[in-house]
C-alpha cells in the first residue's frame, strides 16, 4: 500500500499522523476542513489536496481521523461520500472513537462495494501523534491486519490486533469508560477534600506511593498547581465517548451504574460550560458545583 488517502488532517490528532505518513515515503491525498493553516505543510511537503472524500476512492487505503459515529457516517455516505467511486479492495481505516453498532452496519454496506472497513481507534495524546507513537487497537481479519500493519507502524508505536471487525471500537469504550471514571473520581475526590478541610497535596503524596497511582491521576493532580493541560482530550469528546459506552452496555444487556454516573459527570461538567476546555476542568467543574476551591487563583 502506497497511495494513501486521509480525512481529518487538520486535527490535533490527524497532523501527526498524516506527517509521519509523509514522511515515511507514502503518497498522501487529503481532503481540506476550513482551517487550511492546519495542512499547509503537509501540503507543502508533497501532500495532494482533493475536493471531497469521493476522490480518495481510487486510493489504496484511506485513513478516516474525525471525531466519532456521525462524522464517520458523513465521510462515507451521500453523492460525494467516499463510498460512492470507491475502487474493489479499498481498505478504510478508520480511527475515531466510534459507536460499534454503527461500525458493523457502515461495514456491511461497505462490504456490499468490495470494500473493507477497519476499526482501528487511537490512544496517547497529540504529543505523540506528532512523533509517530501512538497506540491503536485494532479490529480487523488477521489477512486484513497484516496488509495494513505497514501502514499503522508508519504512526503507531503500539499496534494491537483485539480481534475482528468491530472489536477495536468496543475495546476503545472500554478503555475510555476506565480513563473517564479516573479523572471522574479524582475531580470529586479533591472537592471532598478541600470542603473537609485536608491539604490535597498530600493526597498526591500518598496515591503516588501506592497501586492507586497512574498517568490519568497524575494529569489531574496538575491542576493543583493550576495545570489543566495535563490531558490533552476535550471534555465534550469524553462525554460523547462515555455516552457510547452507555449505550453498548445497554445493547449487551449489562447494567451500567458506574458508567452513567461517569457520563453524568461529564454532562455536568459541559453543562457548567467546560465542554471545550481539557477533560482536566472536570476539578473547575467540581469548583462551580461544591464552592470547594481546589486550584490555585491567579
Amino acid at each position: 500500500m502506497k497511495q494513501i488517502g486521509f480525512i481529518g488532517a487538520s486535527g490535533l490528532m490527524g497532523h501527526g499522523i498524516a506527517k509521519n505518513l509523509l514522511a515515511k515515503g507514502y503518497a498522501l491525498s487529503l481532503t481540506v476542513h476550513r482551517n487550511r493553516e492546519g495542512v499547509a505543510d503537509l501540503l507543502a511537503a508533497g501532500a495532494r489536496e482533493v475536493a471531497n472524500p469521493a476522490e480518495l476512492g481510487a486510493c489504496d487505503a484511506v485513513i478516516l481521523c474525525v471525531t466519532g459515529t456521525p462524522q464517520v457516517e458523513a465521510c462515507l455516505g451521500g453523492e460525494r461520500g467516499l463510498l460512492s467511486a470507491a475502487r474493489e479492495g479499498l481498505v478504510v481505516i478508520d480511527t475515531s472513537t466510534s459507536e460499534p453498532e454503527s461500525t458493523a452496519r457502515l461495514a456491511a454496506l461497505c462490504r456490499a462495494r468490495g470494500v473493507t472497513l477497519v476499526d482501528a481507534p487511537l490512544a496517547r495524546t497529540p504529543v505523540e501523534a506528532e512523533l509517530g507513537k501512538l497506540n491503536t487497537m485494532v479490529g480487523a481479519e488477521p489477512e486484513v491486519f497484516a496488509r495494513i500493519q505497514p501502514v499503522l507502524q508508519a504512526y503507531c508505536e503500539n499496534i494491537f490486533h483485539v480481534g475482528g471487525p468491530g472489536a477495536g471500537h468496543v475495546i476503545k469504550l472500554l478503555n475510555n469508560f476506565v480513563a473517564q471514571a479516573i479523572c471522574t473520581a479524582t475531580a470529586e475526590a479533591f472537592a471532598v477534600g478541600a470542603k473537609a478541610g485536608v491539604d490535597l497535596q498530600q493526597l498526591v503524596k500518598v496515591v503516588s506511593a501506592g497501586a492507586v497511582n497512574s498517568g490519568l491521576f497524575q494529569a489531574m493532580a496538575k491542576t493543583l498547581q493550576g495545570d489543566f493541560t495535563g490531558l490533552k482530550f476535550e471534555l465534550d469528546n469524553a462525554r460523547k465517548d462515555l455516552r457510547y459506552y452507555t449505550h453498548l452496555a445497554e445493547q449487551v444487556n449489562v447494567p451500567s451504574l458506574v458508567g452513567e454516573a461517569v457520563h453524568q459527570s461529564l454532562a455536568t461538567a459541559s453543562a457548567l460550560g467546560q465542554g471545550k476546555q481539557f477533560v482536566p476542568a472536570l476539578v473547575t467543574a467540581q469548583e462551580k458545583l461544591t464552592g470547594a476551591q481546589i486550584a490555585p487563583r491567579a
